[in-house]
């Protein structure tokens, strides 16, 4: 199972496990997210995101809500106001060896406690072409916050990503 780094510096050489920024006292990571999670990384790093996809235990009201219009497998919600930054932006996808990582068995995430050095990396030149391609419909909404709260209260599986920088967000 391929283990991947999204970031929009081209030149990594190592990966060395750090707190969050605005966590300080959280344990230092490298942080890396499987190959069927990677579209919630798709967007330039602080774009705010509402990621989500049904579970077998997501109810069939949810599932109608969410995903009756819904072809792909999971929606990855932006604010428009991303959307010029989002076709500009260069994203490179780092390959990490997976001896390391061990699985959060949460949205595909994967921690190391040591430094990785990747594999490989490779640009993304056409990040809106990569939804569809790995089965992710990319939505485009005036505001983040109605959905995320709806989201949240639902039976499906979610992904709340840099909501600091949402529109209108208080948490």
């Amino acid at each position: 199972m391929p283990l991947y780094h999204f970031s929009e510096e081209p030149t990594i050489e190592r990966f060395v496990p750090r707190a969050p920024l605005a966590r300080p006292e959280v344990e230092p990571l490298v942080w890396a997210i499987d190959e069927w999670h990677q579209p919630i990384y798709f967007v330039p790093r602080d774009c705010p995101r509402v990621c989500f996809w049904p579970l077998a235990t997501t109810t069939p009201r949810d599932r109608e809500r969410f995903f009756a219009p819904v072809a792909d497998r999971m929606v990855v919600a932006i604010e428009g106001g991303w959307l010029d930054r989002l076709r500009a932006t260069r994203l490179y996808r780092y390959v990490l060896p997976e001896e390391s990582f061990e699985s959060l068995h949460d949205h595909g995430a994967h921690v190391s406690r040591q430094a990785v050095v990747p594999l490989g990396v490779e640009p993304l030149p056409d990040l809106l072409g990569l939804f569809p391609a790995a089965g992710a419909e990319l939505r485009i909404c005036r505001s983040l916050t109605p959905l995320a709260h709806a989201v949240v209260a639902s039976t499906l599986h979610f992904s709340l990503i840099r909501m600091r920088n949402a529109e209108g967000w208080g948490g």
